[in-house]
């Protein structure tokens, strides 16, 4: 297993496919892009499997997350979500994007074994979404959206952040267009892992602010009275179910005492938390010849020393050098 020493254990691995994205959204990178990492730098698709097997069947991980950047930029993707479902111990696989070309691939991704999509989607409002993400993709989202959930790859859940005087009064048209599509709805506070390091405290969008805002509409309930866990969001029935909406709230109400996460970037360095400063490497192990017992070893020992939390309470904080692109959601 995949154990820390407060006890917690990653069953949950989040795997970066790439580092690059077709989107330049405002809380995630310069309009200009970032500095992408180099093809050779990247692990393979057989390096990827290889690693994801040894996740599986030798470590206990049980979902498998892929994220980028944008994984659909991922040439073989296709094949590697396959070989992947072909594993003995078949893990659950969804797959986070921001939904541009989901349209040509819900279909194929569905019959290699992808169980389900997380779509990026901040705002209704076309000019909006320019602004936001400096392209005219609008549509293309929405047509993303529509193929995954005709193509099976349900739940559909929608991933959404809202940021001061831009969108920050959709809450409510977002859970209404939710509900009426048969998508589930998250909002997603503000995390400091843009590439800028111009993110502020001071005036984010908090889960407080949401569900403020979301009760002026709706009626919410607490789905059932037990605690989320793992689970990073919270979750509301909307006027008594069957829809439901998330908050994941890792600013202002974590979830680190019941993490159960590990995460692989494209480069094949495991992080420990998505905050964290530090990283292990295991494209040096795969390439220098190590069998899978000695690459399973290295990350058992990476994430033995995982932190007790992300530390973003703490006055200490550093934001990690890594921005969200090059780390995986």
């Amino acid at each position: 297993m995949l154990i820390d020493t407060y006890g917690r254990v990653a069953t949950d691995l989040r795997v970066s496919l790439t580092d690059r994205c077709n989107l330049r959204c405002t809380y995630c990178m310069p309009e200009e892009g970032l500095q992408w990492l180099a093809k050779p730098d990247l692990l393979t698709d057989d390096e990827i499997v290889r690693l994801i097997r040894i996740a599986v069947t030798d470590l206990g991980i049980e979902e498998v997350r892929f994220t980028g950047g944008e994984p659909l930029l991922r040439p073989g993707l296709v094949g590697i979500v396959e070989r992947v479902a072909a594993l003995e111990k078949r893990p659950r696989m969804s797959l986070t994007t921001n939904g541009i070309g989901l349209e040509r691939t819900a279909v194929a991704l569905r019959d290699a074994g992808l169980d389900r999509v997380n779509v990026s989607l901040d705002t209704l409002r076309p000019d909006v979404f320019q602004t936001l993400t400096r392209r005219k993709r609008h549509e293309d989202v929405l047509r993303g959206l529509a193929a995954a959930r005709a193509a099976g790859l349900t739940p559909v859940k929608v991933n959404s952040v809202l940021m001061p005087g831009l969108n920050d009064d959709e809450a409510p048209d977002l859970l209404a267009w939710a509900v009426e599509n048969d998508y589930e709805l998250r909002f997603i506070e503000q995390m400091p892992l843009d590439a800028q390091h111009g993110w502020k405290r001071e005036g984010m969008i908090t889960a407080g602010d949401i569900l403020a805002s979301l009760r002026t509409r709706f009626e919410l309930t607490p789905e059932g009275q037990e605690e989320r866990g793992s689970a990073p969001a919270e979750r509301w029935l909307v006027d008594g179910g069957p829809h439901r909406v998330g908050v994941i709230a890792s600013v202002t109400r974590p979830f680190c005492r019941a993490c159960d996460r590990t995460r692989l970037t494209a480069d094949g360095q495991v992080r420990t938390c998505l905050f964290a400063t530090e990283e292990t490497d295991l494209r040096a192990a795969l390439r220098s010849d190590a069998g899978d017992e000695e690459v399973a070893r290295i990350w058992k020992l990476a994430m033995w020393g995982k932190k007790a939390g992300s530390g973003l309470d703490d006055p200490s904080f550093l934001q990690p050098e890594r921005p969200m692109s090059a780390i995986g959601g």
